[in-house]
């Protein structure tokens, strides 16, 4: 049985205004991740993903590559519970 597992993630960088938003989505989707994406106002992107933890760290390895448009900083993030998305979307 695998266990799903939620971390609560903040991208800093040069991630607004360059596609990072749907990228991530993409990449959640074809990794089976369920949860959200969203842009904040401080210029942040803020993520909550839920997946086995092996394909969360594969994630966030990706997230930190970016699409090629984008510059990623740093990525902090939290362990948190499981809220049981069964879809990622892209929040507005």
């Amino acid at each position: 049985m695998t266990v799903t597992e939620a971390v609560h993630l903040f991208v800093h960088g040069q991630v607004q205004g360059v596609g990072y938003r749907a990228f991530a989505s993409s990449l959640a989707r074809r990794m089976h991740i369920s949860g959200w994406v969203r842009n904040l106002a401080d210029g942040d992107v803020e993520i909550v993903a839920e997946a086995d933890l092996p394909t969360i760290e594969i994630f966030i390895e990706r997230l930190e590559a970016g699409n090629g448009y984008s510059r990623v900083d740093s990525i902090t993030r939290s362990i948190i519970r499981s809220s049981g998305y069964a879809s990622f979307e892209i929040e507005h």
